[in-house]
C-alpha cells in the first residue's frame, strides 16, 4: 500500500502552511486519480446559484463526492487547481475558509489561477484535484 503524500514547506519557499496547504506534496508511484475540474452544477440538474458562496459549496460537495467514489479521504489529495473568473482578494477571501474546511487539516499542493470565463457563464469556480490511491 502507497502511503500519503509527504508535504513540504522549505525554509527557501514562502510558507504556505500559514494559508492551508503546501509548497510541495511528494507522491510515492503508484496509482493516481485525475479528478476533473467541479463546478456548481448539480446530479440532478438543479439550476447553478448565482453567489460564489453557494457555488462554493457545490464544488465542495462534489470533490467530496468524487473522494468517496475512489474510496480515498482528503489525506490523499496531491494537488488541486482552483480556476476563477474573478480571482481577487475578496473572491479568496470567500473560498479559501471552505477550501480549509473541506482539506480538514490536509495541506495538499494548490495553484489558484484567474481565468476569463467557464465553461458555462454563470460559473465562478472550478476545482480540480489528483488524488494517490493505495495501491
Amino acid at each position: 500500500m502507497t502511503s500519503a503524500p509527504v508535504r513540504m514547506n522549505p525554509p527557501e519557499l514562502p510558507d504556505a502552511g500559514k494559508v492551508g496547504y503546501s509548497q510541495i506534496s511528494v507522491a510515492e508511484a503508484g496509482r493516481l486519480a485525475f479528478v476533473s475540474g467541479q463546478v456548481a452544477l448539480r446530479a440532478d440538474g438543479a439550476p447553478v446559484p448565482e453567489g460564489l458562496n453557494a457555488q462554493a459549496r457545490i464544488v465542495f460537495d462534489n470533490l467530496g463526492a468524487a473522494l468517496a467514489a475512489l474510496g480515498a479521504g482528503r489525506e490523499r489529495i496531491v494537488q488541486m487547481r482552483i480556476y476563477m473568473t474573478d480571482l481577487r482578494p475578496e473572491t479568496m477571501a470567500v473560498v479559501m475558509p471552505q477550501l480549509a474546511e473541506f482539506l480538514d487539516g490536509v495541506q495538499p499542493s494548490v495553484t489558484g489561477v484567474g481565468v476569463t470565463a467557464l465553461a458555462e457563464p454563470e460559473l465562478q469556480l472550478e476545482i480540480e484535484m489528483v488524488v494517490s490511491l493505495p495501491a
